[in-house]
């Protein structure tokens, strides 16, 4: 394929078979990593599909995903569009949550592994595992129908958390769309991390590159932070799972004519598209309420080891979602439906959907790096609305497959490595630390310098892992 240089960090993919261009917004470093995989032909499958808008995106950290690629973002007609549970991805409303604490990088010492010990017990981690609060059936429908509110309602969470949160923590779910045997995976698993990725990191803040908007989102130097990074486990990769079924069989010629298996669809006013949304909302909303049980556990380990109850939400972003969303595409406002695989929203100073306490500073995006290197915060900017429909990237971005890792790596050298580094990993097993070695990602910094010289997503502080709790 042909991929033209427009400028600086924008590349650009067209051709007979796509409806629009595909952008690429990277480094020539990263382009280079991003052309070892499938991505870009995953992208140009994007532009493919009917009713997509202006452009398809992929963000620095993309690499290949089922269906779209990691890093993805895609935009389609609201009334004459599509939705596809590929665009979204398997772990529904996937996201990062920031806490904010009253401590300081001095109160941590040598208690890093007295810490690391009682959130590894406090929080379910691994495959399946429990929740950290126990719900009924009725409440998990509850749950499902209102997500942060419901929380809020029952002790906990608060008002404050709701106001920090995208959508407030709640989208229009329909619990009854939900498969029943996605309800099952789910009932037991609120408040859990998961695993693969998934994490829990107790992290310093570093380095503070925009004194304005670091205060404006209560930040400074040396103060300890949290970041989450969970979704909607097997509730959400199962309601995935069953539409994807259900969307090929209710459309043979579809499934028939599209390249990849997970690209299957369904046009957004169909009876299963509409059922899709529901759902998907829905394990979106159990996302929310699961990052804030991790929120209460945290809260709690804090209090307990520290007298500490200042565990304030920074903010919580979703980076696998679809949502109805009005952009400007050639000229003229558009309502369309936003895919983010994979992508993180980045709305700028401004925009009515950022909360009123961040209006002027722009929207928190949250960006993570792996256990070994930093992470950012970064706020949504203003070219973010013209390049990449208000999206930037998620983390650093795979350039190993999780089987290479592990041929790569041994987890018990990963974690020797890290201590010695000042970095306290917990994990289920050897093979997890493996699959999630530094090494097998993109260089973090490299994927946020992108962003903020694309001014999609700029630079406010900078992180340093102290405490990782890994599934």
């Amino acid at each position: 394929m042909e991929i033209e240089k427009i400028r600086q960090n924008v590349y650009e993919i067209d051709g007979p078979e796509m409806n629009v261009p595909a952008r690429i917004y990277a480094s020539e470093k990263l382009l280079e990593q991003i052309k070892q995989d499938s991505t870009l032909d995953q992208a140009c499958n994007m532009a493919a599909l009917p009713g997509v808008q202006k452009h398809v995106c992929v963000m620095p950290d993309g690499h290949q995903g089922y269906g779209f690629p990691i890093g993805g973002v895609a935009a389609f007609d609201a009334k004459n569009g599509l939705i596809s549970p590929g665009g979204i991805g398997f772990d529904i409303n996937c996201g990062i949550r920031v806490l904010k604490t009253g401590l300081t990088a001095e109160d941590l010492e040598n208690r890093e592994e007295q810490l690391a010990n009682i959130l590894y017990s406090k929080v379910p981690v691994g495959l399946g595992k429990g929740g950290y609060i126990d719900i009924s059936e009725e409440e998990l429908d509850q749950v499902l129908e209102k997500g942060l509110e419901w929380m809020c309602e029952n002790g906990h969470a608060t008002e404050k958390d709701l106001e920090r949160c995208e959508e407030n923590g709640r989208l229009p779910g329909k619990p009854e769309k939900v498969p029943e045997e996605a309800k099952k995976r789910g009932l037991n698993q609120l408040g859990s991390l998961g695993s693969g990725n998934h994490f829990l990191e107790v992290q310093i803040v570093e380095e503070v590159f925009d004194d304005e908007k670091a205060e404006a989102y209560g930040l400074e130097k040396d103060q300890v932070l949290v970041m989450i990074h969970s979704g909607s486990r097997g509730l959400g990769h199962q309601t995935c799972s069953n539409f994807v079924r259900r969307f090929e069989k209710s459309y043979p010629d579809i499934a028939e004519k599209i390249t990849e298996k997970n690209l299957i669809y369904a046009p957004i006013k169909s009876e299963e598209a509409q059922d899709y949304l529901s759902a998907m909302y829905a394990a979106a909303n159990f996302a929310w309420a699961n990052r804030q049980a991790m929120t209460q556990a945290v809260r709690e380990c804090i209090k307990t080891i520290f007298n500490e109850e200042d565990v304030e939400m920074l903010y919580d972003v979703c980076h696998n979602i679809a949502k109805e969303e009005t952009h400007n595409v050639n000229g003229e406002d558009r309502d369309v439906i936003v895919h983010r695989k994979g992508a993180t929203r980045a709305f700028p100073s401004g925009h009515e959907e950022i909360p009123e306490i961040y209006k002027e500073a722009g929207q928190p995006v949250l960006l993570p790096g792996t256990m070994g290197t930093s992470s950012y915060i970064l706020a949504g900017g203003e070219a973010s609305m013209e390049l990449s429909f208000g999206s930037t990237a998620h983390g650093a971005g795979r350039i190993k497959s999780r089987a290479q890792s592990k041929q790569d790596y041994w987890g018990e050298d990963i974690q020797k490595d890290l201590k010695r580094q000042g970095i306290h990993v917990k994990a289920v097993s050897g093979s997890t630390m493996a699959e999630e070695a530094p090494g097998s990602y993109k260089d973090v910094d490299e994927v946020i310098k992108v962003s903020d010289d694309l001014g999609i997503g700029t630079k406010v502080v900078k992180m340093r892992p102290v405490v990782n709790i890994k599934g």
